[in-house]
């Protein structure tokens, strides 16, 4: 059954609502005060908090903060109820984390209405971590009675393969982000979410560690769901920010792209999180599609036309032959870093990327040049009139707060118009506090093509 904690300082209001709670089966706590409700909702831990804005002691906004600061209750959702309309109120409340806003005199219908629909959202966010559990589950077993049979499964790999359901059942994933920059203005248009794991005994882990297990237990499917959500409800967030034509780039792994229920799942997540499908990209590799091109062909077709982005990640990196890129519905093709790496000296990879910008453009695709790092290979794209760049020159993938801060302060890549060659800014960072993620990365795991960078 459902908790539902009610915080409302007047007698009357709050016993109506608890009454009409409880005849739509909701179990309901009360409270008469803010200070009260954030120490039952640290005991109870409800499944949604009413809470109203003007309260003696501690007031709604407080109590907001102070749960949102503190881990056990961050996700709760939250409604607010209010006799206050004024929209800067209503902000306040969006910028603390609230999920909705009713403002008073509300209809049972209204409440109702918002209850359902914010934990219909919650269920959205939930579902793939519990369908992780419950296929963790199922595997473990199967693990241990093929262990138990055969004494051939890895301890290690056993191991890694319950830390990762763990991981995801704990919320110890985060998602990245890495500044897409366009060279014309210099401006960050897009970022690539990329999966970080911060283990609480053993730090970071490299996505080279996981992700191919993942890949070959099938968690990949839930992974790739939860980071998709994830920045997808990110980005509404700062398109509803301001940051209107900002769009997100998100990878899809062989099993996803296999995966017959891919398009209602993503179709589901923009509903929920309310994402344009045109603020959306999905990044495929070339090992992906070749996969299965039939299926992989109609899948991506349907979902360009809905309106999101499609593009090939590690062009030439694969096996696909350049006439796929015409049978694809590729909107973008991304240069491979082994192409882009030392391209203002290095003349065969002068010669490929020369070649594959021309290509790409007369095929009308955007092209987005990745892992770039000297001035020297930023100034050869630029020649070439390469559309997009990504890389440690500008900087790398940054939790969601810090990447946050570049579109606030307007952080901007420096045009060669405005400042003399002498005096450009290079790296942001040192070599040796890179992110290490690419230096331990087989090339065969490329393949799989799922958020490595």
């Amino acid at each position: 059954m459902t908790k539902i904690l009610v915080i409302e300082d007047e007698q009357l209001i709050r016993e109506t609502l608890v009454e009409l709670l409880e005849a739509h089966d909701f179990r309901v706590s009360a409270v008469e005060n803010g200070r009260i409700g954030v120490k039952v909702a640290l005991s109870e831990l409800p499944d949604l908090i009413l809470c109203d804005v003007q309260m003696p002691d501690l007031d709604g906004y407080e109590v907001l903060q102070s749960l949102r600061q503190n881990v056990i209750t961050s996700a709760i959702p939250f409604i607010f109820l209010t006799a206050q309309s004024a929209k800067a109120e209503f902000r306040r409340g969006m910028e603390l984390g609230a999920d909705d806003y009713l403002t008073k005199p509300f209809t049972k219908q209204e409440l109702l209405g918002a209850i359902a629909s914010i934990l219909s959202k919650r269920e959205a966010i939930t579902q793939p971590l519990t369908q992780a559990l419950q296929q963790a589950e199922a595997r473990l077993n199967d693990l241990v009675n093929e262990s138990l049979i055969t004494n051939t499964i890895s301890s290690e790999k056993l191991a890694l393969e319950v830390e990762i359901c763990r991981a995801l059942a704990q919320n110890e994933f985060e998602v990245y982000y890495q500044p897409q920059v366009e060279l014309a203005t210099g401006e960050i248009i897009s970022a690539e979410a990329l999966i970080r794991w911060n283990h609480p005994e053993k730090g970071r882990i490299s996505p080279a560690e996981f992700i191919p297990l993942a890949e070959e237990t099938g968690l990949i499917i839930q992974m790739g769901e939860w980071v998709l959500l994830t920045a997808c409800t990110q980005t509404a967030s700062w398109i509803n920010s301001g940051f209107i034509n900002f769009r997100v780039s998100v990878n899809l792994s062989v099993r996803q792209l296999s995966d017959p229920q891919l398009l209602l799942r993503i179709v589901e997540i923009l509903k929920v999180t309310g994402l344009e499908p045109g603020n959306l990209e999905l990044e495929v590799t070339e090992s992906a599609v070749m996969e299965n091109v039939s299926v992989a062909t109609a899948t991506l077709n349907e979902l360009k036309s809905l309106g999101i982005r499609i593009a090939i990640d590690d062009f030439g990196t694969g096996y696909a032959s350049l006439g796929y890129l015409k049978q694809f519905p590729f909107n973008c093709l991304k240069i491979d870093k082994c192409f882009v790496s030392n391209v203002g000296s290095d003349t065969h990879n002068k010669a490929i990327t020369t070649a594959v910008i021309q290509l790409a453009h007369n095929l009308g695709l955007t092209v987005i040049a990745e892992g770039v790092e000297t001035e020297a290979e930023l100034d050869f794209l630029r020649e070439q009139q390469c559309d997009m760049i990504q890389g440690y020159l500008f900087s790398p993938a940054k939790p969601a707060a810090e990447f946050e801060l570049f579109l606030m302060t307007g952080k901007r890549l420096s045009s060669p118009s405005l400042m003399s060659r002498s005096s450009r800014v290079v790296n942001l960072l040192p070599q040796s506090e890179k992110e290490k993620s690419n230096q331990f990365l087989p090339s065969d795991f490329k393949s799989s093509g799922f958020i490595y960078k």
